[in-house]
């Protein structure tokens, strides 16, 4: 997996003084307004550490590390989804077995009531046939009718016991009827609660049933969008391998080429010194025999290549976007080194010979682009060789002597560049070395 890579350039600790190009051997003060420009430029240009990386490699691994949060946030929107939907089915069950239960309540209460208007009808019907009775037996003749009769004593005292059961019947069946319609009144009162409490249950049974299938939709939706940016996630990290895989390729290739100069520039300093040496040892010597025969004691012979102060000017007349130095690769995962100092450099700029010095080569390389070597001889005791990248036109060919501040090429981006700039290095004794240290 490519992993999220972190696109924040570190400012250098050097120094990074945007110093203009000045052919005089006198360094010129730095200007603060020069480094205010060159600082805030930095700022602005500080959007990845991919020195020498592609910009198709950043756009690859950005467009993975956006996948990868757009399906995280997918995946995680589907989890709190399928969640919901998991609650609004417990409650959906809740809802249903509350609604079950007050259905069945509704139903026993509307039995009941039923149960009670049958039982009051009856009711009604035997006070209404007690109250007829009571009509017919309250005339005040009954007992009179007995005695009239001729009836025996017995029969006299049987026929008001009558009398007063028939009140008694007449009296419970009253009490009958309004026992019952308050029963019947307190059935009607739970059967409106019941009802009420049914049509709760049915609301809230509608709207989990709704929930639930609203989520349900949410969650086949969800699914389907982390399948597709799953796809797309896939896709990405297949461009962004690619893309690591050639950056690493490149990379490699760099390593190649750098160590292919420095072996040949090694030896070549090697040889460039043992001639300095043998030039400075026939002028010595020449010199003794000359002060041999004027009788006087021999000077000090200097240098045969002129080695003016010991420094070299600036190439272009700019500010350092890229410092030389070992830096971590967000991508590869792997410490490497910028091998040179990055100047700003719109493509057609300039570029001038630094020192003194012969054109020993120039040609393109995969990585490098357009490049131009100058050896500078021997200054200070060490070999010195510039070299100039990612041209876009040479002017100096090869064997050309050429004097500091001179003309040699015009910038460009070729090569493994981001952008128009020129990538300056410095060779002592045949090793790749800090160019500041010699400007």
């Amino acid at each position: 997996m490519v992993t999220a890579c972190c696109l924040v350039l570190s400012l250098s600790a050097g120094v990074l003084a945007a110093v203009p190009y000045a052919p005089s051997a006198e360094a010129r003060p730095p200007d603060p307004a020069a480094k205010k420009k060159q600082l805030d430029s930095q700022i602005n240009q500080s959007k990845a550490d991919l020195d020498d990386a592609s910009d198709q490699l950043g756009k690859s691994v950005a467009a993975y590390n956006q996948a990868v949060m757009k399906y995280q946030a997918v995946q995680a929107r589907y989890a709190v989804a399928q969640g919901q939907l998991a609650a609004a089915k417990a409650a959906d069950a809740v809802a249903a077995g509350k609604l079950a239960a007050a259905e069945a309540a509704l139903s026993t209460a509307t039995s009941d009531v039923a149960a009670g208007q049958r039982q009051i009808a009856e009711k009604r019907s035997i006070a209404g046939r007690a109250v007829r009775s009571a009509y017919q037996q309250q005339n005040g003749l009954v007992g009179l009718s007995i005695v009239l009769r001729g009836a025996a004593p017995a029969d006299i005292a049987t026929g008001m016991q009558v009398q007063r059961n028939v009140f008694g019947i007449q009296s419970n069946a009253i009490s009958d009827l309004n026992t019952a319609q308050a029963q019947l009144a307190s059935k009607q009162v739970k059967l409106a609660a019941a009802e009420k409490d049914a049509e709760s249950a049915r609301i809230a049974a509608a709207a989990t049933v709704k929930k639930v299938t609203d989520l349900t939709k949410q969650v086949a939706a969800d699914r389907a969008e982390a399948a597709t940016v799953a796809a797309v996630k896939l896709t990405a990290f297949k461009a962004a391998e690619k893309e690591k895989n050639s950056e690493l390729a490149q990379y490699n290739s760099l390593l190649k080429e750098r160590n292919r100069v420095q072996q040949m520039l090694i030896a070549q300093a090697k040889a460039e010194k043992a001639a300095a040496a043998r030039r400075k040892a026939a002028a010595e010597a020449a010199e003794r025999a000359k002060a041999r025969k004027e009788h006087r004691k021999p000077r000090n012979v200097p240098d045969p290549v002129p080695t003016g102060d010991g420094r070299l000017g600036y190439p272009v007349s700019s500010y350092i976007t890229s410092p030389y130095g070992m830096r971590f690769h967000p991508v590869l995962h792997i410490w490497k080194l910028h091998d040179g100092t990055d100047f700003r450099a719109p493509c057609g700029t300039p570029v001038r010979a630094a020192a003194d010095g012969v054109v020993t080569d120039k040609y393109f390389n995969g990585g490098y682009g357009n490049r131009l070597f100058i050896s500078h001889g021997v200054i200070g005791g060490h070999s010195i060789t510039t070299v100039y990248n990612h041209l876009s036109k040479y002017k100096a060919h090869v064997g050309e002597r050429v004097k500091r501040g001179e003309i040699i090429a015009w910038s460009g981006t070729t090569g493994y560049s981001t952008g128009c700039h020129l990538h300056f290095m410095v060779y002592k004794d045949g090793t790749v070395v800090n160019p500041m240290g010699w400007l």
